[in-house]
Order: structure tokens, then C-alpha cells, then sequence
């Protein structure tokens, strides 16, 4: 069986303050294994996607610049026989946060979220909506912050025309502010819907991006067991199994909440564990067995 670990061309500012390369070492874990694994960038032109038995779709970091080519890549693989993880119809519908409003409509606590659908424009009835002073906005096509921004009360006037030009080129999903994003980001990660660590993640002072790339800062807690197990409600709901998820929220009155729930290509924590690249290497053998 000959595997593919998938990523993308490389930009430096997606790796920036990574202090490991988690695909090289995933990769030399799994060849450790005796799987014939080889890395590949999901936009090559240049690699036969027909040679390969499974395509794990690993860091295509760039994918939401790209969704229509990304689609039809994921399509390929599947015309050619390839087994693909995560599996294709749940990364489409990962894609987009619209899917967040199917998640809360099977009664889970996700942050509530409304949409503006692209060409629309940005309605101040939505500070009313979620009873708040303060939104935060982004494309419902993103990754990594991109073009994620907040608007209060006090200075809507000046972000509306940045606001109605974005909207121009996409759908974006608005929600309220939460504050306990300042205590920071759980990440559970959960592999073949088996828990397998988390880590927190903390924005900067005076920011609410927790990405590396944007001053956060992680640390690696023990959970409380009545969090994983909130945390893994939300796998239950997927139609099929998935090779990884990690689902990210916040603690509101000590209770999980859904922010996103990451299917497609997120940053996984191995950071060389033994014990948990072993957690990994478990879940593929399951589900390519």
C-alpha cells in the first residue's frame, strides 16, 4: 500500500514561531512504521495521483485561496480510486463556515453565528442580533485569521466600506464577541474519534488572534475529563469517521463551546511526541486496515 502525506508550497508566514516541522516528523515516524509514505503538495502537477493507495490530506495550508481547484483535486482522487483522510465529502463541507449552523442545529453549543451572503452588506442589526457592543467578522472561506476582524459600535462607521468590499468578493459569518476568548483556545485533538491531547492557545495582550503567527502562545494543560468528553460530542455528528479533528472552542461558565471544528488541515500538536505520533500511527492503520 503506498500512502501520501499531502501539504502545500511552503510561505513562511504560516510557520513562523513553529518550532518543528510536524510533516517531516510525522512522515519519518510513519516510514519508522514501515508505511511507504511520501510527501506531496496537493497542487503538484507533476506527481501521479493514480500511483498512490490513500492521499492524507495533512497541511494544505493554502487550500481557501484556491477552493474551486481544491474541489476538483479532491474529486480527481476520488475518479482514481484513492482512499482520501480526512474523507472528501466532509472536507468540502468543512470548507465553508456555513457549516457551523449544521452543527448547532443538532442542538450542540457552538457561538452563535449569522451570515452575510456575498454581494450583501454589513447590517448594524446584528450588534442587536447577539445583544453585543462589539462583532467579530470573517470570510466563511478562511484559514488562519485571514481577514478576520473586529467591529464594535464605536467605529463601525469607519470599517463599513472595508467591510462592503470584502463582502464583495465572499460570504462572511459574523459573530459576537466573546470575551473568554482572552483566557484563550482549548484544541482537542482527536484521532479516529479517540481523544488524544489538547493544548490552549493564548492571544497576545490587546489581541484575540490566537495563531503563532499572530503572537499567540500555547501551552499544553491536562483537561478536565468532563471537556473531552463535551469536545467529542461533536464528532458523533459527522457521517463518517475521520482520521483526525480537532475541535477548538472556549469555556463559558465552565461549559465547551464550539468556535471551529477543524477537518481539513490543522496543526496538530505532535511536536515529536512518541505517545502521541503512536496515537496517530494507531488511527491510520484502523482506518486503512
Amino acid at each position: 500500500m503506498k500512502i501520501t502525506v499531502v501539504g502545500y508550497k511552503k510561505e513562511g508566514r504560516l510557520s513562523q514561531g513553529v518550532a518543528n516541522d510536524e510533516d517531516t516528523e510525522l512522515i519519518h515516524f510513519l516510514r519508522n512504521k514501515d508505511l511507504p509514505v511520501v510527501p506531496t503538495i496537493w497542487n503538484d502537477e507533476t506527481v501521479d495521483w493514480g500511483s498512490f493507495d490513500v492521499a492524507v490530506i495533512k497541511s494544505p495550508w493554502d487550500y481557501h485561496n484556491h477552493l474551486t481547484e481544491f474541489w476538483s483535486w479532491l474529486d480527481r482522487l476520488e475518479k482514481l480510486g484513492v482512499k482520501v483522510l480526512n474523507p472528501a465529502e466532509i472536507i468540502k463541507w468543512n470548507s465553508d463556515k456555513h457549516y457551523l449552523k449544521d452543527i448547532a442545529q443538532k442542538g450542540l453549543p457552538v457561538i452563535p453565528s449569522g451570515y452575510i451572503e456575498k454581494g450583501g452588506r454589513f447590517d448594524t442589526v446584528f450588534f442587536d442580533h447577539f445583544n453585543t457592543d462589539k462583532l467579530v467578522i470573517k470570510p466563511c472561506v478562511s484559514a488562519g485569521a485571514q481577514n478576520t476582524m473586529t467591529i464594535s459600535k464605536s467605529n463601525v462607521t469607519e470599517r463599513l466600506e472595508e467591510v462592503n468590499n470584502l463582502l464583495k468578493e465572499q460570504d462572511f459569518i459574523v459573530q459576537p464577541f466573546v470575551e473568554e476568548i482572552k483566557n484563550g483556545e482549548w484544541s482537542f485533538l482527536f484521532f479516529n474519534g479517540n481523544y488524544s491531547h489538547c493544548v490552549l492557545k493564548t492571544p497576545k495582550q490587546g489581541d484575540f488572534r490566537v495563531q503563532h503567527y499572530h503572537g499567540g502562545s500555547i501551552s499544553y494543560l491536562t483537561p478536565d475529563p468532563l471537556h473531552i468528553e463535551q469536545a467529542g460530542a461533536y464528532l458523533t455528528s459527522l457521517p463518517q469517521a475521520t482520521l483526525y479533528a480537532r475541535v477548538d472552542g472556549i469555556l463559558i461558565n465552565d461549559s465547551f463551546q464550539l468556535m471551529e471544528l477543524e477537518l481539513i488541515e490543522p496543526y496538530l500538536f505532535l511536536n515529536g511526541d512518541q505517545r502521541v505520533l503512536e496515537n496517530y500511527y494507531q488511527a491510520l492503520i484502523a482506518l486503512i486496515s
